[in-house]
């Protein structure tokens, strides 16, 4: 006869497995979320230690170092966390109190950093507030309490954007509301593009240019061209999970890494010596359309 405390791992091991069967065609989205991957992307400017508080379990959404034992849900993945799991059930039961929990606050969510278990034990018997010791890192990103990464990141994407667009007025400049990613941090390469442009005109004049008319500049003169060349060329349709800004930050990269190649070859030359490159044999047979429609970007520029 199975006791109070097996019964009560298998129901919560049963509720992870049954969480991975219904995302099985998404499985990131059952996945507990990093500490670290988060960390890394909203790169935190400093931390302080805050002290003991009495915290809301459901925003607890990650951990450091356990994220791949437990699911989103912090329910238990792996039978081998049985042993400790059912120790901290029993102690739960018996009404003995547990140290509390340490965790770290990054914009405004709670990822643990030692007491994954005791989490797991107080989310699978409906508990709503927990005991921390919490350290908290600053950044400017408020987070909502999502269950996964993939929501997660979508958010800081969406953060960024609105970030982005109120700094640079980008949207009242070149009236496109489009310029969208599909991963975090790509608004500081864009801004950083347009600083990279903004220098290159102030080359040819002797005054400095103002930052909008630089913007305006880049857009018209290199963003949409590369934009214009992927919707001649039906390129969307081999990225379905990419947005038209995604490529052309990974056309221009890759065109960077050619012109450094094959020097101020023109386009089409540069074209020709790829196909018979036995590594540009490894690209996507479409690159060569979309690299043809690079080409208006260097007459431009001329």
């Amino acid at each position: 006869m199975m006791t109070r405390t097996e019964i009560d791992f298998s129901k919560a091991r049963n509720k992870a497995f049954i969480n991975e069967i219904q995302h099985f065609l998404n499985p990131e989205e059952a996945k507990m979320i990093s500490f670290g991957q988060i960390k890394g992307i909203l790169k935190p400017t400093s931390q302080h230690y805050v002290g003991m508080k009495t915290i809301p379990i459901n925003e607890i959404v990650g951990s450091e170092g356990r994220y791949k034992d437990f699911d989103n849900r912090f329910f238990p993945k792996n039978s081998f966390l049985k042993e400790r799991w059912e120790r901290v059930d029993d102690a739960v039961i018996k009404d003995v109190i547990l140290p509390p929990i340490k965790v770290y606050e990054l914009g405004g969510l709670y990822f643990v950093r030692d007491g994954n278990h005791r989490v797991s034990v107080a989310k699978s018997k409906g508990v709503e507030f927990i005991d921390a010791d919490v350290i908290t890192l600053e950044s400017e990103i408020k987070l909502k309490a999502t269950r996964n990464l993939p929501e997660m990141i979508k958010e800081i994407i969406n953060y960024e954007k609105r970030n982005f667009y109120s700094e640079t007025m980008f949207g009242d400049i070149t009236e496109y509301w489009d310029l969208d990613f599909s991963s975090a941090g790509q608004y500081d390469k864009i801004y950083n593009h347009i600083l990279t442009h903004k220098y290159f005109m102030n080359q040819q004049i002797p005054n400095e240019i103002p930052i909008q008319e630089a913007i305006k500049s880049w857009f018209d003169s290199v963003y949409m061209p590369v934009i214009k060349a992927i919707e001649r060329n039906n390129v969307m349709k081999h990225f379905k999970h990419n947005t038209k800004s995604d490529l052309y930050l990974w056309i221009i990269h890759t065109y960077d890494d050619l012109k450094k190649k094959f020097g101020k070859a023109d386009l089409d030359e540069v074209v020709e010596d790829m196909k018979e490159d036995k590594k540009t044999k490894k690209l996507p047979a479409f690159f060569s359309k979309l690299l043809s429609g690079i080409k208006i970007i260097i007459n431009r520029k001329k």
